[in-house]
């Protein structure tokens, strides 16, 4: 395992990204809760062409993290009720998803592949994720629908940060189809709730009022849900390791067995 300071060094401006995609959305909430009550009430005031703009900002303050999705998407309830904030929500998930994609792969360049391939377990989580890679480097797809599911699988807990998750994956090159359709996916359920939350609430929508109407067995449940997921992609990873861990036990075995008297 790399010292911060090496691990910093091979990240380079990948690790300065993050820095500011993890700060920055909690930072930025404080004004949009400030403002939120007038910007609710300026959407509905503009109607259809209140929702387009919604999913505009939406995905262009999401895309760079300025913003947290989950008081996005409580707007977007507040603003349009459930039946038309949810799907707005996750439309502009979607597009943010393509933006924070570009430029973390812009960024990334190849540091971050060649960070995870010094370090087997890294490794078997990307071949988890992606397909094994043999000795020349040409790696065998996981198949379009597995890594769809593993991004889905990797975006829906509710504590998974989205900026950030959007760099990891990006800078480790998921195809961009199964990384937009697995954000999509994977994000819908928690979009939605977040969505109704924000339906729920009388009055100035503000944080506390956020906290007040959200039922507390949804809390238990995200619990859950965070549990579930890590521990079937820490499954899936360690049979990832398992079969890298075989393949090269059986390299080791070859030159042996070539050498051996017949």
């Amino acid at each position: 395992m790399p010292s911060g300071r090496d691990l910093a060094r091979s990240l380079g401006p990948t690790g300065i990204l993050g820095v500011l995609w993890t700060a920055f959305p909690p930072l930025c909430s404080i004004p949009l809760f400030l403002y939120m009550p007038q910007i609710a009430e300026w959407l509905k005031s503009h109607g259809t062409f209140g929702v387009l703009i919604y999913v505009v900002t939406f995905a262009v303050l999401a895309g760079v993290a300025l913003l947290p999705t989950y008081a996005q998407s409580a707007l977007g309830g507040y603003a349009f009720g459930l039946a038309i904030g949810a799907p707005a929500a996750i439309l502009g998930f979607g597009a943010a998803s393509l933006i924070g994609f570009g430029i973390a792969r812009r960024v990334s360049r190849d540091r971050v592949e060649q960070l995870i391939d010094t370090q087997p377990k890294w490794r078997a989580i990307r071949e988890a994720l992606l397909g094994p890679t043999d000795d020349a480097g040409v790696r065998t797809p996981a198949g379009f629908w597995k890594t769809t599911g593993m991004v889905a699988l990797i975006r829906m807990p509710p504590n998974s940060p989205f900026a950030l998750t959007n760099l990891v994956l990006a800078s480790v090159k998921v195809p961009l189809g199964s990384f937009v359709l697995g954000t999509m996916v994977g994000m819908a359920p928690r979009t939605t709730i977040a969505v109704f939350i924000g339906s729920l609430v009388e009055g100035a929508l503000t944080e506390d009022n956020l906290k007040q109407v959200a039922p507390a067995w949804l809390w238990y449940v995200g619990i859950a849900v965070s549990i579930a997921i890590l521990v079937i992609i820490a499954v899936i990873a360690q049979r990832a390791l398992n079969r890298v861990t075989a393949s090269h036990a059986v390299k080791l075995k070859k030159p042996q067995s070539a050498t051996s008297p017949g």
